[in-house]
């Protein structure tokens, strides 16, 4: 099976969250599911320049709404437009995340800041029943 088949059977049984949003349990594995399913959409999107990037910007997002929400489920959601691509990440929670200071002997709490470093802009928006957490890459369309 050539590889294209591999990353579509694999968009196929799991779900392509270009297309619709993908539920994901809300447990620590759910973010190894997640980066496997955004190295899936960039291969599609022929953009593997943002495969590290990407990865552990998701893993992050994911990893904190798991983390900090009580969450069932969590929806993981790529968008492309014109010049952009927009990862998304929904949990059932209002709370806000927050930018915590990073110091260098810090072992966890850095998620937030390495969006805020890495990402080319970030945010939340408040749902009627929880909140989307998104960041943005910018890319240079062909």
């Amino acid at each position: 099976m050539a590889m294209d088949d591999v990353v579509a059977t694999f968009l196929d049984l799991i779900g392509d969250p270009s297309v619709d949003e993908v539920p994901l349990t809300s447990r620590p594995e759910s973010a190894g599911a997640a980066r496997r399913l955004v190295l899936s959409v960039l291969k599609a999107w022929a953009m593997p320049q943002l495969n590290e990037v990407v990865e552990l910007l998701v893993s992050e997002l994911v990893g904190n709404a798991v983390r900090h929400t009580g969450a069932r489920t969590v929806g993981l959601r790529l968008l492309r437009r014109r010049g952009w691509i927009r990862v998304e990440v929904r949990d059932p929670s209002r709370a806000l995340p927050c930018l915590m200071p990073v110091r260098e002997l810090d072992v966890s709490g850095r998620g937030l800041f390495l969006v805020d470093k890495l990402a080319d802009r970030w945010g939340v928006d408040l749902l009627p029943r929880g909140k989307t957490t998104w960041f943005e890459m910018r890319v240079i369309d062909r």
